[in-house]
């Protein structure tokens, strides 16, 4: 038996919890939420990295679903309503292949019935506009991952990729950190500051996550974690989950993008233009300087790294699927994952290291939240704090 065929075989009984896939916002942005134009119960190979005979393919049983919305656009609750809706309309024309989850008893109802368990997670602070309250509803309507911020700062927590602003997390968002402990929401660390991640893992009594972030000491992108910050998730009891990202996995693709930003800007173009002339500078560029290609081993190095640094309980995969243009050659859409286990097979990885990092990890993260909300709403009733009494 090959490596990818004992890889299959695996994930047949522990698939895939990957903790994050931009679905909703590709749909969004591609056909209004047209679910006929974009029907994935059919192969969508020219249009997304995902469809349910790919997820299937790639032994995929549960998915967290990004309620994403940009951090620069208005009305942000609003918008992430909209993505939220879009999951339950998803949810509702595939009952035979998504199961929706509120709980790690779900995920595990959905694996028994052949299911992939479809929970949400919201992907930045700005969908809760400061306000407790905001949060205590996407819980209710489902959502049990926040990212507490996006590339953008809020006015509660650094990101990574912006200036620094509160040192990591004010008065207010260790509130919102409290918060979700007692609502049983996952704090996801993913896009933010060394420093809020810091003070989160301060704050936070429930474990925490990275739903889709890699290792710094691998690749030097502010996206990823620091060994000090992986240190420290078994004592957190939370999980960090590698990205496939290209621009946060190899050195040279962080390096490549960095020159391509600077060759747009000094054309008088921001990075993340999109218009006919900024795409034809990008391909100018490109034409002279190939992207850099990374690969499925790629990925497995960071995986070994962070095993090595945090331990096997605390690892998992989050791919960032129809969130990114680029993917690994052997990652290229949601039927790779099996490319994956089978190059850890060959690393050495045991079979039983390998259903923690598929299933087993990420189900025990959600239920030990769970765990940890019943105990605080047994002591205390929600927070009406403020930003404005918190902050000033």
């Amino acid at each position: 038996m090959t490596s990818l065929d004992r890889a299959r075989e695996l994930l047949r009984e522990f698939p895939v919890v990957d903790g994050h896939n931009d679905l909703p916002w590709a749909l969004r942005k591609q056909v209004t939420y047209d679910l006929d134009a974009r029907d994935i119960a059919v192969a969508q190979n020219a249009h997304l990295h995902t469809d349910i005979p790919r997820l299937r393919e790639g032994g995929v049983g549960a998915q967290y679903w990004s309620v994403y919305v940009r951090s620069d656009l208005p009305d942000p609750v609003s918008m992430t309503l909209e993505q939220i809706d879009c999951v339950r309309q998803l949810l509702a024309r595939y009952p035979r292949d998504l199961a929706p989850a509120l709980t790690a008893a779900d995920m595990e109802s959905a694996r028994g019935e052949g299911r992939i368990a479809s929970l949400m997670g919201a992907e930045g602070g700005h969908s809760i506009a400061n306000s407790l309250g905001t949060l205590r509803g996407l819980y209710a309507l489902g959502v049990r991952y926040m990212t507490l911020t996006h590339n953008d700062n809020v006015a509660w927590a650094d990101s990574a990729t912006d200036e620094p602003g509160v040192g990591g997390l004010s008065a207010f968002g260790r509130e919102v950190v409290r918060e979700m402990n007692r609502e049983g929401m996952l704090v996801d660390l993913s896009h933010v500051a060394a420093t809020t991640m810091r003070a989160a893992l301060d704050t936070s009594t429930a474990p925490v996550i990275f739903s889709h972030s890699s290792s710094r000491a691998v690749c030097d992108h502010p996206r990823n974690i620091p060994d000090d910050v992986l240190e420290r998730l078994p004592g957190n009891g939370g999980m960090a989950m590698v990205t496939f990202v290209p621009k946060f996995v190899l050195q040279a693709a962080v390096d490549w993008t960095a020159a391509a930003d600077d060759n747009m800007r000094a054309r008088g173009l921001h990075h993340l233009e999109t218009t006919e002339e900024a795409m034809k500078v990008h391909r100018a560029f490109e034409e002279l300087h190939p992207r850099p290609v990374a690969t499925v081993s790629t990925v497995a190095d960071h995986l070994d790294h962070m095993r090595e640094v945090a331990g096997v309980d605390h690892l998992g995969i989050g791919g960032d699927y129809d969130g990114t243009a680029f993917t690994p050659d052997g990652l290229n859409d949601v039927s790779g994952y099996p490319n994956l286990i089978a190059e850890l097979l060959d690393r050495g990885w045991s079979e039983a290291d390998l259903a923690k990092l598929t299933w087993k990890n990420a189900v025990r993260v959600l239920g030990a939240a769970e765990d940890v909300a019943r105990g605080i709403r047994a002591t205390r009733g929600p927070s009406n704090a403020t930003i404005e009494s918190l902050d000033g």
